[in-house]
């Protein structure tokens, strides 16, 4: 699996490259590194801080869903798998990356492949929801001109029964694929995987807490964009990030760039234009906003540098 998203790393940075090197065309770069350069110490010591504490929340919701899956491995052992995955994806393709390490590490710890990638899978799952529902608060708060308000509750509306519909993919999948093709080596792989996945909808519980926890999770990040706007001068109000945060957020998870850049930071100038922060700005900030998630993958490296089992985090 990290082998193939390894051999794709060529074109993802060929795409990323691409696009840096178009928006450098529109965007005065020497502008967007003088704000990178002047930005408020206390704002970026204060985005730090949050940055660190919402490994630990991510940390925690993760290992909720371990524990209810009955997987044997410490909450140790888990933190250093999530954070050593974490720098690994650093340099992967954007969002699927660190998953992938992450499902594959645990696998290699706990022998149970179909439950490790469940885990994942439902850990991401939930995050994806918690964005769209921070979406649609940004969306009651900020309601922008000339867009129906409906089509995106819709959106958001099919975004979240997607999801949930994936609690009961064990169902639609053996509905949807005739029994004689059940024996076949990727059928076999998928049912093993949404079995395991299925098996969250009996811990109810649990899927609320992380849920929860994944929109404590939004709500940190969108913190950390305002704070870095207000240390780089920018004014915009609160309320607004609430709505293209989000939507910044979703193409970090896109897997067609290098760890964030590219297409998040063009999203996000597209995003600041309406209200008026100049192109070289919003670029400064888009910037700031991946390389503190980049500082956040930092103890990562520390734990990859010393281990001494698998690589991206087995037991020790």
């Amino acid at each position: 699996m990290l082998a193939r998203l390894a051999g794709s790393w060529w074109l993802r940075a060929a795409i990323t490259a691409a696009i840096l090197a178009w928006l450098s065309t529109r965007i005065d770069m020497r502008a967007a590194a003088a704000a990178i350069a002047s930005i408020s110490p206390v704002h970026l010591a204060a985005v730090l801080g949050l940055v660190a504490i919402d490994r630990l929340v991510m940390i925690w919701r993760w290992l909720l869903l371990l524990r209810a899956a009955r997987l044997p491995i410490s909450a140790g052992d888990a933190a250093r798998l999530f954070l050593t995955s974490s720098f690994v994806g650093s340099f992967l393709p954007a969002g699927v990356g660190g998953d992938a390490a992450r499902a594959w590490g645990l696998s290699q710890t706990t022998a149970r492949m179909g439950d490790a990638l469940a885990s994942v899978v439902v850990d991401r799952m939930l995050g994806v929801l918690s964005l769209a529902a921070m979406g649609a608060a940004g969306l009651a708060a900020w309601a922008p001109d000339g867009v129906d308000p409906l089509r995106i509750v819709a959106a958001v509306s099919v975004l979240g029964v997607a999801c949930l519909a994936a609690f009961w993919g064990d169902s639609l999948l053996r509905w949807a694929l005739p029994a004689r093709h059940h024996s076949g080596p990727v059928a076999r792989r998928l049912l093993r995987l949404a079995d395991a996945v299925a098996h969250y909808r009996g811990h109810r519980a649990a899927l609320a807490h992380v849920m929860a926890w994944s929109l404590v999770v939004q709500v940190l990040r969108i913190w950390q964009a305002y704070l870095l706007g207000l240390g780089l001068g920018v004014t915009v109000p609160f309320a607004y990030y609430l709505l293209v945060m989000p939507l910044g957020l979703l193409t970090l998870l896109l897997p067609i760039s290098v760890s964030g850049f590219g297409v998040p930071q063009g999203v996000i100038v597209w995003l600041l234009r309406p209200v008026g922060v100049d192109d070289a700005t919003a670029f400064a900030l888009s910037t700031l906003i991946v390389l503190s998630g980049l500082a956040g993958n930092l103890p990562g490296l520390v734990l990859w540098l010393r281990r001494s089992g698998p690589p991206a985090g087995g037991s020790r």
